[in-house]
């Protein structure tokens, strides 16, 4: 048998449920950030990312009613929530057409401001992004959301020994990606 979980969202969900706006101001303001964070490096996508998160709070707002204290923590309720939501965009995205992709506007800094900084931030996101969904899962949850190995391998629906060895491959493939800049090239 489970045991239930203790969770310190527990309290803010069953007043956002009876519609209390300071508790969804608070768990917005909590949960915002890092879910933003998420999407946009599983989405590469700042805008659609944005959408994501949107979207994420609408169904924890319409699920907050029925929320059982003990089932399960809400923060990881709601990094599966975005995952999916990622998910399902990243298949759309495949099923569209291979065409040129749109110009997109760069809203990272001057060009001449930290030049080598952001080659660096855009290699180890274009090296992020190619790797598989799921090793780009683990990455992205345990080094950049910060979630231990096993909340990690329980949100991602697979044992923490899988877990590990998505991380080390994901690893592995990013520092060959990326071994010239380890070389200082």
């Amino acid at each position: 048998m489970r045991q239930p979980v203790a969770d310190p969202d527990d309290a803010l969900v069953l007043m956002a449920g009876r519609g209390d706006p300071r508790a969804i101001r608070a768990l917005v303001a909590a949960k915002l950030p890092r879910l933003l964070a998420l999407a946009r490096r599983m989405l590469g996508d700042s805008p659609e990312a944005e959408d994501v998160a949107q979207e994420t709070f609408i169904k924890a707002w319409r699920f907050a009613p029925r929320w059982r204290p003990g089932a399960a923590k809400f923060d990881t309720w709601l990094h599966r929530v975005a995952l999916n939501l990622c998910y399902d965009r990243l298949r759309r995205r495949a099923r569209m057409s291979a065409g040129p992709p749109p110009d997109q506007v760069d809203e990272g800094p001057a060009p001449d401001r930290n030049l080598h900084a952001v080659d660096v931030g855009r290699r180890v996101d274009g090296a992020l992004a190619a790797l598989p969904d799921r090793q780009r899962e683990a990455i992205v949850l345990c080094h950049y959301q910060d979630l231990g190995n096993i909340e990690a391998a329980d949100l991602m629906g697979v044992s923490v020994e899988a877990l590990e060895s998505l991380l080390s491959r994901g690893r592995r493939a990013l520092r060959t990606a990326l071994a010239d800049m380890a070389a200082g090239g």
